[in-house]
């Protein structure tokens, strides 16, 4: 089984390593977004080969599978009294506005349930982690998986880039504000922190607190879209077909990475792991998810890409800016 695995996985992990290099010298694109463009780049020109598919169909799905439990240890209950009952507030009402707009918007659109929730997860929670999360919950095949990936990953470093100028012509980089804008609203962990960077430390800290709480309502989202029916042309929360009692079961099994991410933030929060385990274990994560990441860009094909690739980046704008818009709203309400 691992001689099958390993021509892919290796692949895989070479395209990661020499994105995190890459990463250094182009911090605003970042390695996720360079893992996954390189793997779109040589999937679709030099490694075309089917003895590859093994290896990054498992990278894929099992490295960000485990990338994701140990990000349980990146959040505990004592961050989240940083931001108080507002800023639990406020990223609660930006989550359920931007997985609605997702929804009309992906309907308006014409793409599938599937994408549509793709999409939410990852704009509204923690980007890739999110798209990884919910995909087996969704039953989401690699194309729609990486097409949302590289959607949400160029909309976010877009706004990465652009949120510490409206911040500044807004709030005059007023912690709180500045904070809830930027980690209420850019996708990924990473994202949040270059960003908030632009500005200074104090919104670093407190712009991670407030993306840290929409990671772990990862569990949450994942096991409400699990419920919903994914039938086109049915209402996502009408009754779904009935099927026998085992393809039931399946349908509202709680993923075990989900599981694992719950134990690992509950054990982070009760201060018992030394902080050079958990700098370790989020350092295997990040190393995880970004193959995983050149996995996903070695299986989506450039055809499908050319196809939809427009109508699909216009969605994420569209999404990606009514979240500005609320954030803007919710902030000067709730701040």
């Amino acid at each position: 089984m691992l001689v099958v695995l390993l021509p892919g996985l290796l692949v895989s992990i070479l395209i990661s390593i020499i994105s995190q290099f890459l990463a250094i010298y182009i911090p605003n694109l970042g390695a996720a977004l360079i893992a996954i463009l390189l793997g779109m780049i040589v999937g679709n020109t030099i490694l075309t080969h089917p003895r590859l598919n093994p290896g990054t169909q498992f990278s894929e799905k099992r490295l960000l599978e485990f990338a994701i439990v140990l990000n349980g240890l990146t959040l505990d209950f004592q961050m989240m009294k940083g931001i108080g009952f507002m800023g639990l507030l406020f990223v609660f009402l930006q989550m359920t506005f931007t997985i609605i707009v997702a929804i009309l918007l992906g309907k308006l659109f014409k793409f599938t349930k599937v994408f549509s929730l793709l999409m939410a997860a990852g704009n509204a929670v923690c980007g890739t982690a999110a798209i990884g999360t919910v995909s087996p919950v969704l039953d989401a095949n690699s194309k729609e998986k990486g097409m949302a990936i590289t959607t949400v990953n160029v909309v976010g470093t877009v706004l990465m880039m652009i949120l510490p100028v409206i911040s500044l012509l807004l709030y005059n980089n007023e912690t709180i504000a500045s904070s809830a804008l930027i980690g209420g609203v850019v996708q990924s962990v990473g994202q949040v922190v270059a960003s908030a960077k632009l500005i200074n430390d104090d919104v670093v800290n407190l712009a991670t607190v407030f993306k840290l709480i929409r990671v772990l309502m990862i569990a949450v989202v994942a096991i409400v879209f699990g419920r919903l029916n994914l039938e086109e042309g049915k209402g996502l929360f009408s009754e779904t077909k009935q099927k026998d009692n085992s393809q039931s079961a399946v349908k509202i099994k709680i993923p075990w990475f989900i599981i694992g991410f719950l134990l690992l933030f509950i054990i982070r929060s009760l201060n018992i792991l030394p902080a050079d385990a958990i700098v370790t274990t989020k350092s295997i994560s990040t190393q995880f998810e970004v193959t995983a990441l050149a996995a996903i860009g070695m299986r989506v094909n450039f055809k499908d890409i050319v196809k939809e690739g427009p109508k699909v980046m216009l969605y994420g704008s569209f999404i990606g800016v009514l979240q500005v818009v609320m954030a803007i709203s919710l902030i000067a309400f709730l701040f």
